[in-house]
């Protein structure tokens, strides 16, 4: 009778021991259970923030190619403007320059044109200091122009040589002709008969005095004769060289482009 008691204890106190153990197991795995639960959700987690992570790298990183791409377009401009600003600086100095040598041609022009209608004043004035109070010029289209008389140059009004009176007036007008380098003298015949033979003679006779007996330059005297519209005579008009003048302007503009 004491055997199977002592069994049957036994039996108990093992199933009770195993029980516990069973307990006990099921309560480790519920909490092994609880734990990867936490760790999957803290996975869950990580990998949230590891997506939003990705995905904030990668705006970033779009937005940087946007502003490395932006700032190239920048200095790229910036150089673009630069040189705009350098060749526009060129430019002006370039416009300035030219306008520089634009003005000095003008005031050399303006100084010829000023010199060339001073010479009027120069020549009257001269002419009274050579000729005397009667030698009466007169001044048309910037011309001083002197005249004689057929008579007190030839004699008559249809003699070819030159009297006294007429040599001594002849090297008066030499004389101013001379002393003024800029000046063209025009002996010029005039006629009221429309014969222009005698008179073209006689204007060549003035001109030939002037430049073989008087020293005047050939370049400097012109002959030519006109209708003298009841008026004859010889007229010589003493005007600037304008060939001269054109010339000298005409080379001032070519030297400043």
């Amino acid at each position: 009778m004491k055997k199977p008691l002592l069994l049957f204890c036994s039996l108990f106190v093992v199933t009770l021991a195993f029980s516990q153990k069973k307990s006990e197991l099921f309560a480790q795995i519920d909490d092994l259970e609880t734990q990867v639960s936490e760790v999957q959700q803290q996975l869950a987690e990580a990998k949230r923030e590891i997506s939003s992570s990705t995905a904030k790298a990668n705006t970033l990183e779009a937005e940087n190619v946007g502003l490395r791409d932006a700032n190239a377009t920048l200095l790229k401009n910036l150089s673009s403007f630069s040189e705009l600003s350098k060749k526009n600086s060129e430019n002006v100095n370039n416009a300035l320059q030219a306008l520089e040598r634009k003005e000095q041609q003008l005031r050399g022009v303006t100084d010829m044109i000023s010199s060339s209608d001073s010479t009027a004043i120069v020549l009257l004035t001269r002419i009274k200091q050579t000729m005397g109070e009667n030698a009466n010029p007169n001044v048309s289209d910037g011309a001083v122009i002197l005249s004689q008389s057929l008579t007190k140059l030839f004699g008559s009004d249809t003699g070819t040589t030159l009297t006294e009176e007429g040599k001594v007036w002849l090297s008066q007008l030499a004389k101013i002709i001379l002393a003024s380098p800029n000046i063209h003298a025009q002996v010029e015949g005039l006629n009221i008969t429309g014969e222009f033979g005698v008179t073209y003679d006689q204007a060549s006779v003035a001109a030939k005095e002037l430049v073989t007996t008087l020293a005047v330059p050939v370049d400097k005297v012109g002959v030519s004769v006109k209708d003298g519209n009841f008026k004859e005579g010889i007229s010589v008009s003493l005007q600037p060289d304008y060939k001269g003048f054109y010339d000298k302007a005409k080379a001032n503009l070519k030297n400043g482009e």
